[in-house]
């Protein structure tokens, strides 16, 4: 992802969910970025650019133990 899309995703999460989520760069991947809460990785948005509708897929899983 472009830097001025990863600030505008990084703006939407601290807006809509917590001040210290992250949106980072992944290494080597330019469809998609990580998605942190301080140090803490969260799960990672993916870029959907299909029949020219621009949308950003949030994933994340949440393991047995952290329930």
């Amino acid at each position: 992802m472009k830097p001025e899309e990863l600030k505008k995703l990084d703006a939407y999460f601290k807006r809509t969910f917590n001040p210290t989520m992250s949106v980072k760069a992944r290494p080597r991947k330019d469809d998609s970025a990580e998605v942190y809460v301080g140090d803490e990785f969260l799960g990672v948005v993916f870029k959907d650019d299909e029949d020219g509708d621009l949308s950003y897929n949030f994933s994340m899983a949440i393991l047995d133990v952290d329930l």
